[in-house]
């Protein structure tokens, strides 16, 4: 069970998924609750095209990816829908849909564009290195501690969304709101690189949807989607390495799993003698 940690990149794809999936994990939390579950796709996608620019420019592989991402954060956070027949989410939906065409249609002008489209959705996660690996844990850690800093606020804030009062939030609301865009903005833009579009997006949904279908107290919410993520984490790459398959959709495979078993104990918990935590 064990056995594929003896290869280096296999313990560094590991790492990699750790530490995405205890920030997104937690941060999804908050997207569900707000109900902007599209955001994380939006926010991939237009990371994805910065991406896209750098490789047909050979310019601003750094740089250029954060602007965009950051940009998208900035625009997504201040978008406000006061036409009750429209929802934020169709919103967010199309800005996807356009980015995601607009990245396609760079890339298919590269010399691998197949390829290129393929690690764009899910990711390069046997190939990360080391550096790769120090970069991340270094803004994921950054981000984790300003989030269980200002945690009070963000519940508040998506207490609020919950409740349908989103176009009620106060200028400091909004403010806080900004700072949420932004760091799942930043966020993304270093876990798109590694972990590709849909693996995020799925690290940033499913152990929360999944801990919501299992428990109701905040802090049970908490603690079953980052055991949610580590443990499709593992069993996922376990079956990328057992059976040869690729390591992004392996991973997002067991999520689904996860979600499906989470759904099936929903379904039959009233007929079980268990106190919901």
């Amino acid at each position: 069970m064990l056995e594929m940690f003896d290869l280096s990149f296999m313990v560094y794809a590991f790492l990699a998924c750790l530490v995405m999936g205890m920030l997104l994990s937690y941060l999804g939390i908050h997207v569900v609750g707000r109900g902007i579950v599209f955001v994380d796709l939006a926010l991939g996608q237009i990371s994805s095209l910065g991406v896209a620019l750098t490789d047909v420019l050979h310019y601003g592989e750094t740089w250029l990816p954060i602007i965009f991402t950051l940009l998208g954060a900035v625009l997504l956070s201040f978008i406000r829908i006061r036409d009750h027949r429209l929802k934020l989410e169709a919103v967010i939906g199309l800005i996807y849909a356009v980015t995601s065409a607009i990245t396609v249609l760079i890339i298919s002008k590269t010399p691998h564009g197949e390829a290129d489209i393929q690690e764009v959705l899910f990711g390069t996660l046997l190939a990360v290195t080391g550096e790769q690996l120090v970069y991340l844990m270094i803004v994921f850690a950054v981000l984790g501690i300003l989030h269980w800093l200002f945690r009070k606020p963000m519940y508040a804030i998506t207490e609020k969304m919950n409740a349908g009062k989103a176009g009620h939030l106060s200028r400091k609301e909004q403010g806080w709101n900004f700072f949420f865009y932004l760091s799942i903005g930043l966020a993304i833009v270093f876990a798109v690189r590694i972990g590709g579009v849909l693996p995020v997006f799925t690290f940033l949904v499913v152990p929360a949807v999944s801990a919501i279908l299992l428990a109701r107290r905040r802090g049970w919410v908490v603690i079953f989607a980052l055991l949610c993520a580590l443990l499709c984490s593992y069993w996922g790459l376990w079956l990328s390495f057992s059976y040869d398959f690729p390591a992004g959709p392996s991973v997002v495979t067991m999520f689904g799993v996860a979600f499906a078993l989470a759904a099936l104990y929903r379904v039959i918990r009233p007929m079980l003698p268990l106190k919901t935590p």
